[in-house]
């Protein structure tokens, strides 16, 4: 079980970049859990993945011997789902159906990433921690980061629709 977790539904196992495998299973994840719970359900996914996640990596991370084994990606998928918040928020708020706010979805996924990979900041401090802790939270971090990002990314967009429409 704890494999199946940590890997998020074996994404991790996939080459290569399973970062990036787990982001995008997120992804895919998170469009039933939203259209079944709105965003709430997706809040509510984070905490229990999390929870569920850190116990997962901890046991992979002790099984392999690398505090930060490349095939545990639960974080990414916790980390994925904090950045697609404000898309999810925002549908529901207007009533637009999710998919239609696609640059979103993509502004996320790719803010997401970067923000993984570069680990700037907050990021990175988090991933020196070298622990179980360290490995979950630099995703958190970086999803918060991302999130941040597809806000402003929006309000240039809305602004831009506006002032041109």
């Amino acid at each position: 079980m704890n494999r199946l977790i940590a890997t998020f539904f074996y994404s991790g196992l996939i080459r290569p970049a399973p970062g990036t495998w787990g982001s995008l299973a997120a992804l895919v994840v998170a469009l039933p859990l939203y259209w079944i719970g709105g965003p709430w359900l997706v809040v509510a996914a984070i905490a229990v993945a999390y929870a569920a996640g850190h116990r997962a990596a901890e046991a992979e991370a002790r099984d392999s011997g690398d505090h930060d084994p490349s095939h545990v990606v639960i974080d990414e998928a916790v980390g994925q789902w904090i950045a697609l918040l404000p898309v999810l928020f925002g549908a529901a708020r207007v009533g637009a159906p999710v998919l239609d706010l696609w640059p979103g979805w993509v502004a996320a996924f790719v803010l997401f990433r970067l923000f993984d990979i570069t680990k700037p900041w907050i990021v990175g401090r988090f991933d020196r921690r070298g622990d179980t802790t360290g490995l979950m939270m630099d995703d958190v971090a970086a999803g918060f980061l991302a999130a941040i990002g597809v806000v402003l990314l929006a309000v240039v967009a809305h602004g831009v629709m506006m002032l041109g429409g």
